[in-house]
């Protein structure tokens, strides 16, 4: 294995699934020769594939989702591009009333292979309409698959598996992780959906966290070393479906919880997954389940206000310390 970037992992990705299937084809605001993305994860693919295959679109999220249910639909492996997160809001109706109920209306005649990949997460400044993380949303939707990828590694082999997976699939990207690199196979290689893994094994409590948190939750764990606590991280990879058994198994071994995420705390991805634990795995607890997600409030432009509000890893070994 060599080490890449996140982006570049999605990239190589895009590029093999393209190579191997002249159906999968990509579209989004300012993906193609000009652009080339926004955070340049399609660079130089429009130029290889042809601007058949790597369509720039006018600015319309509705469109956009709009044309890509109709391809899949219609035999076709769309993956699309929404810009920042924050604008699947212009295409709620094209997500989760069609794509994702076309094919239980149809009785099973019709299906949807449609990839949205689409980064969230602030940490950058860019203000309220451009930092929210909504990956909870999509959970609630019954028909979506939800991928939420925190390594390079991850990034690549969720993405191919996406694509090929007959179910639209919302592929959460944080904007910090793309310049990230880790050890990433070459060649085929994908990752089963709802397959969880430890990032870190520990005996004294369990942290999960998703996306960029899952790094933050590891630099905390490496300082709660050095103060004798030895912290777990797991990190579900997908929310839908999501790993019971790997986060269960984890808790009953160390008997203590903190689950860590970057979207609004308030019916988010914290209270799914601590919710899941209180009603499966009470008993194995020796201590109150802890949740640390950013705060109901949008996120404020200002680096200092948006640093206070977002998780860290000063804020998670505080939490952890509560509890041990």
């Amino acid at each position: 294995m060599r080490k890449i970037t996140y982006r570049d992992a999605l990239r190589e990705a895009l590029l093999e699934e393209m190579q191997r299937d002249k159906t999968v084809f990509l579209l989004g605001e300012d993906i193609g020769r000009y652009w080339q993305g926004a955070f340049k994860v399609t660079k130089g693919l429009a130029e290889k594939f042809g601007e058949e295959r790597v369509l720039d679109t006018p600015i319309s999220e509705s469109a956009i989702i709009g044309t890509a249910v109709g391809a899949a639909i219609t035999g076709m492996r769309p993956v699309a591009e929404i810009m920042f997160g924050d604008l699947v809001t212009l295409a709620m109706d094209q997500i989760a009333n069609q794509a994702a109920k076309i094919h239980y209306m149809f009785g099973g005649q019709s299906r949807v292979p449609l990839v949205i990949r689409t980064p969230f997460g602030g940490g950058v400044n860019i203000a309220a309409h451009h930092s929210q993380s909504l990956e909870a949303w999509f959970m609630h939707v019954p028909g979506l698959l939800v991928a939420v990828p925190s390594m390079p590694s991850d990034a690549k082999g969720l993405l191919k598996a996406a694509i090929r997976n007959d179910n639209p699939v919302v592929f959460c990207e944080h904007k910090l992780l793309y310049p990230i690199e880790g050890l990433v196979p070459e060649g085929e290689y994908t990752l089963p959906f709802g397959a969880a893994e430890v990032k870190r094994e520990g005996k004294d409590v369990t942290i999960v966290a998703t996306m960029f948190m899952v790094h933050e939750a590891l630099k905390a764990a490496e300082a709660l070393e050095k103060d004798g606590l030895s912290v777990e991280v797991v990190d579900p990879r997908t929310l839908v479906p999501l790993d019971k058994k790997v986060i269960i198994d984890s808790v009953r071994k160390t008997g203590r919880l903190v689950v860590v995420s970057e979207d609004c705390k308030t019916a988010g991805v914290t209270a799914e997954i601590a919710a899941l634990v209180a009603e499966e795995a009470i008993d194995y607890l020796d201590a109150p389940i802890k949740r640390l997600a950013t705060p109901d409030a949008p996120i404020p432009f200002s680096p200092p206000l948006e640093k206070h509000l977002i998780p860290d890893e000063k804020s998670i070994i505080q939490i952890v310390k509560k509890i041990v």
